[in-house]
């Protein structure tokens, strides 16, 4: 039993690596706490549910992250840079009208009952893995936050314009004086995280019913990782995805009275042994 636990903290800690990338990503640059993020997952989600019926769920997997980037290249643009300067209390109250019109437009258009998306035939079957019989789909989520993480992590540290958000991320002034337009940098990054947020959705479709509701639950763990982890930072981000993944299957089986506070309790006792998460600032 413990061992299934361990399993599914895995396969719920990749899916939080895939949607807090993008949240921390967004606030490395723009420094906006941006609460439609969830919304933007839920909207993934149910993009992916129309492009699957239509084609398969393999072309969703590309298509609805494409779509999700131009919705995020507005949302900087109309949204967020304006943003960018204004006093924490208007981006909340920004950012929260966001999420309600992105629910309020999912529902005119899906309407309010539970949808699901079928695994891919490939991925439908279960394996056995150490003596456990799992989905072989829930294995490859894990697999898909790997491959997320790593190709991150390439981009940030070995690539011309992932040095360039590092520094932005940082120095925003200096890397602007540098000769970095550093408004397109941020758009781009913004468009990214988005992507991220709408593939995050796309993944979570075959294992979790799809409801107008389903962002609230993984926005508030999303935004305990990204504060665990270091605010903007990736890295930290990644730590704290896999951690949080164990704690809330554990804690369900284990201690399913506190499991909805035990979140909440890991990142008081993170931020009161390191107060600027597990990685600090570094992206």
């Amino acid at each position: 039993m413990l061992s299934i636990n361990i399993f599914n903290g895995l396969v719920y800690g990749a899916l939080l690596v895939v949607m807090s990338s993008g949240l921390a990503l967004i606030y490395g640059l723009r420094r906006v706490v941006n609460f439609a993020h969830g919304s933007l997952y839920m909207l993934g989600a149910y993009l992916g549910y129309t492009v699957a019926s239509h084609t398969n769920f393999w072309v969703a997997q590309v298509a609805v992250p494409l779509l999700m980037g131009l919705l995020g290249l507005a949302l900087d643009r109309f949204a967020f840079r304006p943003l960018q300067d204004r006093d924490p209390l208007s981006v909340i109250l920004v950012t929260f009208g966001l999420l309600l019109v992105l629910e309020d437009l999912v529902q005119t258009v899906w309407g309010k009952s539970n949808l699901s998306v079928p695994a891919p035939e490939l991925l439908s079957a279960s394996v056995d893995l150490f003596g456990m019989s799992v989905p072989a789909y829930r294995i490859a989520v894990i697999f898909f936050g790997l491959m997320v993480a790593g190709a991150l992590t390439l981009w940030l540290r070995y690539s011309k314009m992932g040095l360039f958000v590092r520094a932005a991320s940082t120095e925003p002034t200096i890397t602007s004086m540098q000769g970095v337009n550093v408004d397109r940098l941020s758009g781009l990054v913004v468009a990214v995280g988005t992507a991220l947020a709408g593939l995050a959705g796309i993944i979570a479709a075959p294992f979790l019913s799809l409801s107008p509701s389903m962002s609230s639950d993984v926005i508030i763990d999303s935004f305990v990782v990204v504060v665990t982890g270091g605010l903007g930072s990736l890295s930290g981000a990644f730590a704290a995805a896999l951690l949080l993944g164990q704690v809330q299957a554990v804690g369900a089986v284990y201690l399913p009275e506190f499991a909805t506070v035990l979140p909440y309790v890991l990142m008081m006792a993170v931020l009161l042994w390191r107060p600027a998460g597990f990685a600090g600032n570094r992206v």
